[in-house]
């Protein structure tokens, strides 16, 4: 079969202008990025504004394994098979990181014949919002430190800086460092790191935002630092909000792109699930549901982290109402969560499925917690058999949840037929009664044993020393009336990413819990979570080039 990326590249690209009037956008509403790629701008949002909602359809996953579960490239693919049922639906996707990209995970733009165009500008540089995200970040991190070298009116106590610089690309060498080194000329010694840019805050801030207005005011609360009283330090103390939100007026517009198969996709935002709230941004799944009758989005790794977020974070903060979602999953998956080995998957092992299938039972039963109805769907391989897929099939029966085989990166749109009408029919008969599952009243720790225990299946949470006085001085401040981000492992229910399956009998370890008070969550560290990824032993920039006649190789 031939790589994505030539499957990309033999694609027919329509104009986006075409593909956004078939959204019903006008081609003066968008700001264009060459040829296939705009930005939809504020007059767009402003004459949709009072259309009727479409239906919001959220696809999730299991637990990541090595084996992958194809949530991405499911997501593309039922946009494809809605439009080639004659519906119009748009995707909602987030933007890939280049970090991963030259890394080891990859781009973020589906495979195969679920693939959303053009994809090696997607997974480069796309419009640049990566970039305008870093440049207000360290902008932020520039003004902090030269407060301080000018005399530091605020009183900061530099020992206290929470606010670090990030980049967009994979290196471990700068997770932890020390600027101001040189003399007094460089400015004030102290302990620094970068993060990449997609776990800065102000991404997360991005994508909450409702406006410029709106993202502003966040921008200006995010806390960069404590005084010598305890007190945060905000952003707005060191005026920097305002020309922050200068470098972000662009970014903050959501970017239009298009399927293999022509179908529009709003492309916008990139938090990663298992540092932030891993969801595209507030503005295009908006924008999205006022253009469409139906829109296909997606939250980062698992049901437990990407989709609860979505559910108890984003849905909550912007007032969302999702109608049901897709529970992606593949019989590989399922094998190596019932103790298979990654180089033993391809063979019949039906007892293997029966033991891994608690993990996917696990997160229908959550996303019903919240209310809304589930379709699973199915990624097939040629190498499953049907005495295993019969497993899936009779335990989704037992939840009256449609299993739904899906094809969608063997066969594109076609491929996703199958899944599109177990959609449409599951909208048609079945209605969503979503709600959060913790209310925003409760204490910091109430929240947190909400989630170990009603969505994890653990015990309870034990806290840290740390964790606890932190605790005690973010109520003190009032931020405990916000909603809960945890930062946990994407590979298992619990914080061990060895407990695979559906592990019982469990304890979440809280080492640390801090506010992302420009976003507008509490932030609750569990294990050791990587801000800063490095880069593998053979990177994926090893193998991408490009040619002499300007063809792209090597990206994926």
């Amino acid at each position: 079969m031939l790589t994505d990326i030539q499957i990309a590249q033999q694609c027919k690209m329509l104009p986006i202008a075409e593909v956004a009037k078939k959204a019903g956008v006008e081609e003066n509403e968008l700001y264009m990025y060459g040829p296939y790629k705009a930005k939809l701008t504020d007059e767009l949002a402003k004459r949709v504004a009072n259309n009727k909602d479409g239906k919001l359809v959220l696809v999730t996953a299991i637990n990541p394994t090595p084996a992958g579960e194809g949530k991405t490239t499911t997501t593309v693919g039922l946009g494809q098979a809605l439009s080639k049922l004659g519906k119009n639906a748009i995707i909602a996707l987030r933007e890939p990181s280049l970090g991963p990209v030259m890394g080891v995970k990859g781009g973020a733009a589906g495979g195969g014949y679920a693939q959303v165009v053009p994809m090696e500008d997607i997974n480069l540089h796309f419009t640049g919002d990566m970039h305008a995200i870093t440049a207000a970040n360290n902008l932020l991190s520039a003004m902090l430190d030269n407060h301080i070298h000018q005399g530091n009116e605020l009183n900061i106590d530099s020992r206290t800086v929470a606010w670090k610089r990030v980049l967009d690309m994979n290196d471990r060498a700068l997770r932890h460092t020390v600027v101001g080194l040189g003399g007094k000329a460089n400015g004030f010694v102290r302990e620094d790191g970068f993060m990449i840019t997609v776990a800065s805050e102000i991404m997360a801030i991005i994508c909450l935002a409702n406006d410029i207005d709106d993202l502003k005011q966040r921008l200006g609360r995010i806390v960069v630092a404590y005084n010598y009283d305890g007190e945060p330090v905000c952003a707005k103390e060191l005026k920097a909000e305002g020309a922050m939100t200068l470098l972000l007026k662009d970014a903050l517009m959501p970017n239009i792109v298009q399927t293999l198969e022509n179908t529009p996709c709003l492309m916008h935002g990139g938090p990663f699930a298992n540092i932030a709230h891993g969801c595209n941004s507030v503005r295009a799944t908006k924008l999205a549901l006022k253009l469409s009758d139906y829109t296909v989005t997606e939250a980062g790794f698992g049901a437990d982290l990407g989709a609860e977020k979505f559910l108890d974070i984003k849905c909550r903060m912007a007032g969302l109402k999702p109608d049901m979602t897709v529970i992606v999953a593949t019989i590989r998956a399922l094998k190596y969560n019932g103790g298979v080995l990654k180089d033993n998957l391809k063979e019949e092992n039906v007892q293997a499925v029966e033991k891994g299938i608690p993990n996917l039972e696990k997160h229908i039963e959550n996303m019903k917690k919240f209310g809304l109805p589930v379709v699973v769907a199915l990624n097939v391989f040629d190498t499953d058999t049907d005495a295993e897929i019969n497993v899936v099939e009779k335990m989704c029966a037992k939840y009256d949840v449609i299993c739904a085989r899906s094809e969608v990166f063997a066969k594109g749109g076609e491929g996703g037929i199958e899944l599109a009408k177990a959609v449409l029919d599951t909208l048609e008969n079945k209605k969503s009664n979503y709600a959060p599952v913790y209310s925003l009243d409760m204490s910091i720790e109430d929240k947190i044993d909400t989630l170990v225990r009603e969505i994890y299946g653990g015990n309870g949470a034990v806290y840290s020393v740390k964790a606890r006085n932190q605790i005690k001085k973010l109520t003190q401040l009032g931020f405990d009336k916000l909603p809960i981000c945890m930062a946990k492992t994407q590979y298992s229910l619990s914080d061990n990413p060895k407990l695979l399956g559906r592990p019982t009998d469990f304890e979440i370890t809280i080492s640390e819990v801090r506010a992302s008070a420009g976003a507008g969550f509490v932030v609750v560290q569990t294990g050791d979570i990587m801000t800063m990824p490095g880069l593998p032993k053979k990177p994926a920039a090893e193998n991408i080039d490009i040619l002499k006649n300007g063809e792209i190789v090597g990206l994926f």
